[in-house]
Order: structure tokens, then sequence, then C-alpha cells
């Protein structure tokens, strides 16, 4: 249990430490970010009529599609994504429209990082699928449509978790953290999966007083 609390700890100042999302804080972005970055369809368009390199990156590393979407520019990430700007483009920290999209639960950017070609094996910064996070931040619909895509819901990140065990080691044991349990659960994911210290989901559970958790996963014959 120690080393589950180290990592915790470890993971909340990676959060809260690592680099702001908005270009604004950039100090050498494109046009074409900045475009982005205001969701502005059509100058992004007069922009690549022009000849504007789509994928270009800014000192960070994002190109614009990632700097829409992390504004959740929808308009603007759809133009882009149109004109074939790449979905999978990772910047500096491992981030990418597809994984941060799913990430943060922007269900709109993220269909279309889906419908264009997303590799739903690329992993985080922390060695996890879009499929982690998104369970952790309690984003039920994204994980709905994910686990429909076809991630790899016992995926195991750099920190010995699977989406099952961050929703219950990081979420609040809420409603929205009991739906995605549900929702692994009825996808197959291994209930009995434990974590580095041979913690079990169910343990974690128990550990918290998360009742409901307790029984969907009890249900799902977790020991």
């Amino acid at each position: 249990m120690r080393n589950t609390f180290a990592r915790i700890a470890l993971l909340l100042v990676a959060l809260t430490t690592s680099p702001m999302s908005a270009w604004s804080e950039n100090l050498k972005g494109t046009e074409l970010h900045a475009a982005a970055a205001n969701d502005d369809v059509g100058s992004i368009r007069q922009l690549l009529s022009k000849g504007a390199d789509i994928d270009a990156r800014d000192e960070n590393g994002r190109t614009a599609l990632l700097v829409a979407t992390h504004g959740n520019k929808i308009g603007a990430a759809k133009a882009l994504i149109d004109a074939g700007a790449d979905v999978n483009a990772k910047d500096d920290i491992n981030d990418s429209p597809y994984l941060y999209s799913g990430a943060r639960g922007h269900l709109e950017i993220l269909e279309m990082t889906l419908a264009h070609g997303a590799d739903l094996k690329s992993t985080n910064r922390y060695g996890g699928t879009a499929l982690i996070p998104a369970a952790e931040r309690g984003h039920v619909e994204t994980v709905r449509r994910l686990i429909a895509a076809g991630v790899d819901v016992d995926h195991v990140n750099n920190l010995g978790w699977t989406a099952l065990l961050e929703a219950i080691i990081l979420g609040d044991g809420g409603k929205r953290h009991q739906q995605i349990v549900e929702l692994l659960v009825e996808a197959g994911a291994n209930v009995n999966l434990a974590d580095n210290d041979g913690v079990t989901p169910l343990q974690h559970a128990h550990q918290r007083g998360y009742r409901e958790i307790e029984e969907t996963l009890l249900a799902g014959r977790a020991r």
C-alpha cells in the first residue's frame, strides 16, 4: 500500500507541474496555431489554401490540431482533421489529439479522431491508453465510446494500473465512477488484475468504502 500511495503522489505532482495547454502561453506558435486556438475556421482554411504546414509544431511540439483539442475547439478541429491533420501527432509530453481528447472527455473531437485513424494502442507519458485517464476522470460517455472502439480494457500503465484500478483508486466512488466500473466489467475487464503491490480492484474498493463498486465487482466474480 505504501508504494501505491507513493505512486499517487508522484502522479499528482506530474499533473500539477506539466506545461499549460493554452496556445497563448507559447512563444513560437504559427498563424495556424493561433487560428486553431481562436476556433477561426475561416482563417484555418485560408492559411491551408496558401500552403501552411498543417502539422507544424510550436515550441512544445504541439500541432495546430492539438492546440484546438486542448481548447475543445470543435470547429477548428474538424477543419484541420478534414484537411488531413495527423490525429496521432504527439507533442513533447506524449499527448496527441486522440489521447488528449479521450483523457479530457472532449467527445466530439474524440469521435473525429476515431474516424480518422486514431491509434488505439498509442500511450501517453504515463504509459496509459486514452481509456485509463478517461476512466479516472469520470468521463462516462468517453469510456463507453473507447470501449466500443476496441481499446484494450486491461492495458496496464507505468504505475501498474488498469482503467478499472484507476477508476477506483483515483475516482471518488460516485455515480460516474460506478457507471464506469460497470462498463469496464461488462466489457470483460479482468476484475482480479491486481496492482504492483498485489492489491486487487475489490480490495481497493473495500478499503475506500465504495460499496456499490464492490457489489459490481463481486457480481463480476471478483475476489
